[in-house]
């Protein structure tokens, strides 16, 4: 079958693999409909996990919308003919950190991740015409025929992460809030965030034709690339910081970026994926100031992906909307390429096999 593979810092490709098989009674065989790439993939394709993964072999992808092809005996929520999804992380349900809602550091999977080979369990990915699904039962949802295929491969990892960090920052109605990154993750989280009623939403990114995404939702934008960036978002909020501050990036700049424009006793959710081993925090200013300060970058999606299927089948978001291009998974090279360095007005690619 064919399949996309990690060969080295931005050289993803698609190859001929073997095809999966299930070998284990607790998996399940999918036909993949679709996928997409997710930010998190792209500090991989930067390299910056290059000295631990085992180039030439290591498959990629963690967004899927598929349909089930084969079952093993064990699996009992799930039928051949079925549309699933599945949480971005395999999880077992049933160890104590699945039970408590930790499922991305579940003890059973070791925080296996589809996708991020070996380091990460060494689970096959969805950038590929088939895959197998681990402990199915516990981290696998049904995803109705009526949501097109676009916004339900968002239930992996996006919709999700974009709902913990809204509960994460807990905005309330009239508060001042501030959104750094608005890529796809970013835009649904200003989506939902809209919903709470802030009383003023400043949206900060680098790359115009996604300030206009946010600023046509009604965020006031920022420029991050002009060097006042800084002053003109405090304006925003009466030059006393914002309440809440979330940030979709994962760079060790982004998160400084949310320390400085938090206010004392405000709340910073950061769910990007940070990749960076050091960061320098100045423990007495954010003691001091009395902020209250998430991360979030493992996310357990699995425990909010019914939420967002909610969300989408009530129309509260519209996920789809965020799809710029469509590719053939034979040109994953070029679907990665063109999210990386968001050319011809790239917001989020969608893969067929």
């Amino acid at each position: 079958m064919k399949a996309a593979v990690y060969f080295g810092p931005e050289d993803i490709r698609c190859t001929d693999i073997a095809d999966p098989v299930i070998r284990a009674d607790h998996e399940i065989l999918v036909a993949v409909c679709a996928t997409s790439i997710c930010g998190s993939d792209l500090h991989m394709y930067r390299g910056a996990l290059d000295p631990i993964m085992e180039k030439g072999r290591s498959q990629t992808g963690h967004e899927l919308i598929g349909e089930v092809v084969d079952v093993g005996k064990s699996v009992g929520r799930f039928k051949k003919g079925d549309r699933v999804s599945m949480a971005y992380s395999c999880s077992c349900g049933d160890c104590y950190m699945c039970k408590v809602g930790q499922t991305a550091h579940c003890e059973t999977t070791q925080k296996a991740v589809y996708g991020f080979g070996i380091p990460f369990g060494n689970l096959n990915g969805t950038h590929a015409e088939l895959m197998v699904l681990p402990h199915a039962d516990a981290h696998t949802i049904h995803v109705p025929n009526a949501i097109p295929d676009a916004a339900a491969l968002t239930l992996s990892c996006n919709l999700p992460s974009a709902i913990i960090a809204n509960r994460l920052a807990d905005i309330q109605p009239g508060e001042s809030v501030a959104l750094i990154g608005c890529g796809p993750t970013g835009l649904m989280t200003l989506d939902i965030s809209l919903k709470r009623a802030p009383g003023r939403c400043v949206a900060i990114d680098r790359v115009p034709h996604r300030l206009a995404a946010a600023a046509k939702k009604g965020a006031t934008t920022v420029d991050a690339s002009q060097p006042d960036w800084k002053e003109k978002a405090i304006a925003q909020c009466g030059g006393r910081g914002f309440d809440k501050v979330i940030e979709v990036v994962g760079y060790p700049e982004t998160l400084q970026m949310c320390l400085d424009i938090v206010r004392p006793g405000g709340t910073v959710a950061a769910i990007g994926v940070f990749t960076d081993g050091q960061f320098n925090l100045n423990l007495a200013d954010v003691s001091l100031r009395d902020i209250t300060l998430h991360l979030n970058g493992f996310a357990n999606v699995q425990p909010y992906m019914w939420d967002g299927l909610r969300l989408l089948e009530n129309g509260v978001v519209n996920p789809q909307e965020y799809f710029s291009h469509e590719f053939g998974l034979r040109d994953i090279d070029k679907a990665y390429a063109t999210f990386y360095n968001k050319t011809d007005g790239a917001m989020k690619m969608l893969i067929r096999p």
